[in-house]
């Protein structure tokens, strides 16, 4: 069962880090059974009560799984091995696009910005006990919200989206509790979920998002949590239209209680309207990352909810960094203050990026994925094989395994710096491995 492996210890922390140490150094793969708690007590010459407190505490930890009489496994996804890993090493002449960044020539200059926000500490010092949020930038972000649709409630800042994300779902769950995640998905959800003893629960989406059947079905099963991408959901590019958002609505205004995480992740990049899903549930929080738009190192997200989530948030963010830096924060108002980044021209240029590899592909007979932001997700018969040929013709996609629970094989390709000029070749190559696989939802 194990190979060539041996569990040790006496005390449960031992036997628990027995076997992680094992899951993180790759002698217990995801998926492998674990002995039952009986016959490893008996093995080990312990109590089975000692082997059902440390299994607890690896499933706590999102190393392992039980599934009832099946017995208990390593996870497809632990914590321990994060998702990160998988990603190639591109050798020098190849072209890069498998690292999901925004195209740096379309960023705006940040020196000017940050130098009139520290002018104005030096006149205005931030200390202790000053208010957590720049009036400036709450007056603003307010305003941005209303005019989506986003419904009134407090307002925060982290230090970007999966920090927000993660101070939500630890605000309200408890290990063992599940998430209905999308499925393609964001890789480091899926790690962030397995990490706080949560269990993701994947659900279908297509080109206008979260499948509602599936998500149904998620939350008729016990999933405590949802969370949804608006726009740019990564690796699909999939938007929430207006008849998806009706229907998504009707599915969590019969599950209340659902802690509803929405994602803006394409805000300042795309150009097609949003349509939120928020208010109602009882708890709710909406995450907006400036940093596609802006600058990934300025790891900063906007976080609104209700009073109760919010107030969650904000007193365990008193326990640890305490706030998020002002000098940043009045940054980003003079960026949007000096309309650093228009906003329509580079949704602009990343729509056209996208478009023309996809209408490429399709005149290939390949069907692709991408109806905003910066990403293509094209499916493909054999994932492993097609990185691999890609990467020797000269071309670096990333592998589909990094965003997929149970969806089937694919390979994203950013585009935010795709030229014209190489779509043509980019497409055959693509087309070579892909083999014209059906176009298909993902459920």
């Amino acid at each position: 069962m194990l190979g060539e492996y041996r569990i040790t210890g006496r005390r449960a922390a031992d036997i628990s880090a027995s076997i992680e140490r094992a899951v993180g150094a790759g002698a217990l793969e995801p998926g492998q059974l674990l002995p039952p708690m009986r016959e490893l007590a008996a093995q080990l010459g312990v109590n089975p009560n000692t082997v059902a407190a440390a299994y607890r505490t690896l499933r706590e930890r999102g190393v392992i799984e039980t599934h009832g009489r099946r017995g208990s496994r390593v996870r497809p996804t632990p914590a321990t091995t994060g998702r990160e890993r998988v990603r190639l090493d591109v050798p020098a002449g190849v072209r890069n696009l498998a690292d999901g960044n925004p195209d740096p020539a379309l960023l705006p200059r940040l020196a000017s910005a940050f130098a009139a926000a520290a002018e104005e500490a030096d006149r205005r010092p931030v200390l202790y006990g000053a208010d957590p949020v720049e009036p400036e930038l709450s007056r603003r972000a307010r305003a941005a919200f209303d005019a989506d649709g986003v419904p009134d409630g407090p307002l925060t800042v982290a230090a970007g989206a999966l920090d927000a994300v993660e101070r939500v779902l630890v605000a309200h769950l408890r290990p063992g509790d599940g998430v209905a995640v999308e499925d393609p998905g964001w890789g480091r959800v899926f790690d962030l979920v397995a990490a706080l003893g949560l269990r993701a629960v994947p659900v279908g989406v297509d080109d206008e998002g979260l499948l509602p059947d599936p998500l149904l079905a998620a939350l008729a099963g016990g999933a405590r949590a949802v969370l949804v991408t608006g726009r740019a959901q990564n690796p699909t590019g999939a938007a929430v239209g207006a008849p998806r958002a009706r229907a998504l609505r009707a599915v969590l205004a019969a599950h209340p209680g659902t802690l509803l995480v929405e994602d803006d992740h394409g805000h300042g990049i795309v150009d097609l309207p949003l349509h939120p899903l928020t208010g109602v549930t009882h708890h709710w929080a909406f995450v907006r990352s400036i940093n596609k738009a802006y600058g990934p190192d300025l790891r900063f997200a906007l976080l609104t909810g209700d009073e109760v989530t919010v107030d969650r948030v904000r007193g365990r963010q008193r326990l640890g960094p305490g706030w998020v830096s002002l000098l940043t924060q009045r940054a980003v108002v003079r960026l949007w203050t000096d309309g650093a980044v228009d906003g329509p021209s580079v949704a602009a240029a990343y729509r056209a990026r996208r478009e023309v590899l996809i209408g490429a592909l399709a005149a290939r007979g390949v069907t692709a994925q991408g109806r905003s932001g910066m990403n293509v997700w094209v499916p493909v018969p054999d994932e492993t094989g097609a990185v691999a040929r890609l990467l020797h013709a000269g071309w670096a996609v990333a592998p589909g395994a990094r965003f997929r629970l149970n969806s089937p094989p694919a390979i994203r390709v950013t585009v935010s710096t795709l030229s014209e000029a190489e779509t043509g070749p980019l497409a055959d190559a693509i087309a070579s491995v892909a083999a014209a696989v059906p176009g298909r939802g993902y459920v």
